[in-house]
């Protein structure tokens, strides 16, 4: 289960993930208790049936942190019929459909974009803030973003970091072999040899040029 919090007056944003082990209110009230202004929650259930007992300690839990405004959606429709039971707004949704949704809320809460499957070749997208791709980028597309891209799968086509001129910008991919890469304004046409090691690399501007090496994430 996912939960989404936002505030239309801001550009307060967080995502959540919540299992029925987890205590809700503790949570919840860590990602708020400094936020003033109102904030709506949105949970999506994918594939949970959401048990009446569970969904009646989330209500009282929000209502609690001041969270007045909750919407659930589900494409279980037993999830459905408990949450409009018990007076929250419950939408049935297809899995696709919640998908997007998700997704759609997500792209216009906060200025990061997570964009899930295959980007192919002649499209393009683009983020005001980082850019998360779980797949592959083909030969042919396009991905840019004002800060951060991160690939989490096959870079093999176009990528630009750092719009805005960031030069501590960097792209980062589990198989880095653009056609080319750009960051700020240094450009670079991408290494001829198929990666040859078996990590992520990350590349980032040394010296006014592009550079390619380990990515390490940090614990």
């Amino acid at each position: 289960m996912q939960i989404i919090l936002k505030s239309p007056k801001s550009n307060y944003f967080q995502s959540i993930f919540l299992d029925e082990e987890s205590d809700s209110f503790e949570i919840i009230n860590e990602k708020v208790r400094l936020v003033k202004e109102p904030i709506q929650a949105y949970i999506f259930a994918l594939n949970r049936i959401l048990k009446s007992n569970h969904l009646i300690k989330i209500k009282l839990d929000f209502k609690k942190l001041n969270i007045n405004f909750l919407h659930i959606y589900s494409n279980m429709r037993e999830t459905v019929l408990t949450g409009n039971y018990l007076k929250i707004e419950s939408t049935f949704l297809n899995e696709q459909s919640l998908k997007n949704k998700l997704l759609f809320i997500s792209k216009t809460n906060q200025d990061d974009l997570l964009h899930k499957g295959t980007i192919r070749s002649g499209e393009r997208i683009s983020s005001n803030g980082d850019l998360f791709i779980f797949g592959d980028v083909n030969p042919g597309a396009i991905v840019s973003s004002k800060k951060n891209v991160y690939v989490w799968g096959k870079l093999l086509g176009i990528a630009f970091a750092g719009e805005d001129g960031n030069k501590n910008a960097s792209i980062a991919s589990l198989y880095l072999k653009p056609l080319q890469l750009r960051i700020s304004d240094v450009i670079a046409i991408g290494p001829k040899d198929k990666p040859q090691n078996h990590y992520p690399e990350i590349a980032v501007i040394e010296r006014q040029a592009i550079i390619i090496k380990p990515y390490l994430i940090e614990n």
